[in-house]
């Protein structure tokens, strides 16, 4: 029996595995969205969400104890100026995991670990709405006619 045993190792010594989460942690708090496998992000989220906790105190001890879990002073800013302050009045919950599907090459089940009042931005790949118009068909006899006509026609004034 497994009894006691916290967190997951995935096969990385400690060292590594630290890391991991602190580039998983600052990806998420910088881009806001991080498409990862789900044994990560479930271990990235807790410390994502108290990243966020210790902001919403805003106070010199806070951004120390921040900057010694997340090690890009930018990103700590951002979280301080605008993540902070978005979740406010909210207790807990920051993050929110959607599942993707499966990775092609070794069948990891990948899913995206966001933030949950993540402003949207639009793309232009991503209008479902709106559809591109097709150029009209040729009828049916003069679609292949039409390119031997065109060859003959070239072919009849270069040796005129």
């Amino acid at each position: 029996m497994a009894h006691r045993i916290d967190g997951r190792k995935l096969g990385r010594k400690h060292g590594a595995r630290m890391a991991l989460f602190k580039n998983l942690t600052v990806s998420v708090l910088r881009y806001e969205k991080v498409r990862t496998t789900e044994a990560k992000a479930k271990e990235v989220r807790g410390q994502v969400e108290r990243v966020i906790t210790l902001a919403k105190r805003e106070n010199l001890h806070a951004r120390r104890q921040v900057l010694s879990l997340v090690p890009d002073r930018e990103v700590v800013s951002r979280i301080f100026d605008t993540i902070a302050a978005r979740f406010s009045d909210r207790p807990g919950g920051y993050t929110r995991l959607i599942k993707t599907g499966v990775r092609h090459g070794d069948a990891a089940p990948m899913v995206l670990l966001e933030l949950v009042d993540r402003p949207e931005a639009p793309t232009d790949g991503d209008k479902k709405g709106e559809k591109k118009e097709k150029a009209p068909k040729a009828e049916k006899g003069q679609a292949g006619a039409g390119g031997k006509k065109k060859k003959r026609e070239k072919a009849a004034t270069a040796s005129a």
